[in-house]
């Protein structure tokens, strides 16, 4: 029996069980949760929604401990690090029509357009787009938990077979640029989704040139104890 007389059952075990794994993948295995950091408690919050799934797949506590791993390593965190590269990247890109943003997945997007990107066509990188890829290359070639994913989109004019391939180029060549200043190409995903992707009308020239455009996601997953 507990100091307060009450009785712990099956509900109360798991939550406690299912909390302290959540926090032992986190690495605040030690810590008091008022004294954790906000982004020490968020990827707790996120390992704990883990392990309730890792129990409800298991039936039990050994299931939620299972849970709390994987909901760990499964999605990613928005760390410190992270938060620093994302105002980073909207200093070097203030002004630039570059859209940068964390996504509901925490994931740091970049959003470039084709004015800034890419000429009509082409799948050279233009000059004002280097100095944003050498920022967000910065420092990648030491964090071996971030991926890359480079996603790149075309507008409507033209075949299938052109825009595919275009697109795909449009993210090979963003690849191979990230790659050459020391990010292992291991981390990096591409991807040409061509036209199929439209976020404006394409019916209009304004809406073509904001459809040309290559989106780049990094995500962090968190660290595994070796």
């Amino acid at each position: 029996m507990n100091t307060t007389g009450q009785k712990r059952g099956p509900a109360h075990s798991l939550l406690y069980v299912s909390l302290a794994a959540a926090l032992a993948a986190t690495g605040c295995a030690n810590m008091d949760m008022s004294s954790i950091t906000p982004t020490q408690r968020n990827t707790a919050i996120g390992a704990g929604i883990g392990a309730l799934g890792g129990a409800a797949i298991g039936g039990n506590v050994k299931g939620a401990a299972i849970g709390a791993g994987v909901g760990a390593l499964g999605g990613y965190i928005w760390s410190q690090q992270m938060e620093q590269r994302k105002q980073a990247m909207e200093r070097a890109t203030m002004g630039s029509g570059v859209q940068v943003s964390q996504t509901s997945d925490n994931q740091l997007k970049l959003d470039i357009p084709s004015d800034v990107s890419f000429d009509v066509g082409r799948a050279d990188i233009r000059p004002n787009m280097r100095p944003i890829l050498d920022q967000f290359a910065s420092g990648l070639a030491n964090q071996p938990n971030t991926e890359v994913r480079i996603i790149g989109h075309t507008d409507s004019t033209g075949s299938d077979e052109l825009n595919d391939r275009l697109s795909l180029q449009r993210a090979q060549s963003a690849r191979d640029y990230i790659v050459a200043r020391g990010v292992n190409s291991r981390q990096i995903l591409i991807e040409g989704r061509g036209k199929r992707e439209p976020i404006a009308d394409n019916g209009t020239e304004a809406g073509r040139a904001k459809n040309r455009r290559v989106e780049i996601f990094l995500g962090e997953r968190a660290a595994t104890a070796r």
